[in-house]
């Protein structure tokens, strides 16, 4: 899923939204990344990736900042 898109313009789901799909397990892994909200999109993916970032831990693999959300 989407987290955003590129410029932050892309439907995506609100913070509360995107606890709640985790907690219930829909949502696996999280890639990490720039994410923004430069070309006037929304700031709701930083919102996530802060708090994914917050409450669990990146490993990267092949270069690529990956977190497990089932854990």
């Amino acid at each position: 899923m989407p987290i955003g898109g590129f410029n932050g313009s892309d439907p995506s789901p609100t913070l509360a939204e995107f606890k709640a799909d985790v907690a219930k397990g829909e949502i696996h892994y999280f890639i990490g990344g720039t994410v923004g909200a430069a070309n006037g999109g929304s700031n709701i993916s930083s919102q996530i990736a802060s708090w994914v970032e917050a409450h669990y831990t990146a490993k990267t693999v092949d270069g690529v900042t990956l977190y497990d959300l089932t854990k």
